[in-house]
């Protein structure tokens, strides 16, 4: 079962929930990919193998849009436009507590250590430059606060270093501080919305999720 968002000959977007996989891992846990091979070889009928790519990831804790290629064309588009910079990526998180402005920006220096991000000094060995903008859309009734996060560079657990760093850690992200349990398995983090230009007609395309952070649900 797959909650799709958009598909036509050349795209499919789904919904990914918290807690699953983009893609195979060489074990035997379920991934969002091999769900959507499934569903477009039962649905379309195809014979044999079924051509399908993500053309990005997100951490398997995380939720939201996931956009694949069924083609090669498609796809070898789609990623030239990422590295050019081409595409637009819009995140929502729950966080613990309020940021000290409505709006802002963060940078720091990253770097990756065991399955995780660590801010550093500028000059460490492995450092990499991160910088995110996010602005406060609301305070939700069981106080956690709802931000608008816009990536400027893509650093492993970027968003999520970086708020817990500002003292912002997102709800049931307990491997950077957090308190607040969130849906097991999953943390408050969803690729909200994905804008790109269609590679084969050329039109702009906006996808947007349909679920809702709530800690509740």
């Amino acid at each position: 079962m797959v909650s799709v968002l958009y598909q036509d000959n050349h795209l499919l977007a789904l919904e990914k929930p918290g807690g699953l996989l983009t893609q195979p891992s060489g074990t035997d846990l379920d991934s969002l990919e091999a769900r959507a091979k499934a569903w477009v070889k039962e649905m379309f009928q195809k014979p044999g193998a079924v051509f399908l790519e993500a053309v990005h990831r997100i951490d398997r804790v995380a939720c939201g849009v996931v956009l694949f290629a069924r083609t090669s064309k498609a796809l070898s588009r789609l990623n030239a436009a990422i590295r050019a910079g081409e595409c637009k990526k819009t995140y929502h998180a729950l966080v613990e507590h309020r940021p000290q402005a409505d709006a802002g920006t963060l940078r720091n220096w990253l770097a990756h250590d065991d399955h995780c991000a660590r801010i550093c000094r500028e000059g460490e060995k492995d450092a990499k430059l991160a910088e995110l903008s996010y602005r406060l859309l609301r305070e939700e009734k069981d106080g956690l606060f709802l931000l608008e996060i816009a990536l400027h560079t893509g650093r492993y657990h970027q968003i999520r270093a970086q708020l817990a760093g500002a003292g912002m850690p997102i709800a049931g992200d307990s491997l950077y501080g957090a308190r607040r349990a969130y849906r097991p398995g999953a943390i408050a983090l969803q690729h909200h919305c994905l804008e790109i230009v269609h590679p084969v007609t050329k039109e702009p395309l906006r996808i947007v999720a349909k679920e809702q952070l709530a800690i509740s649900n």
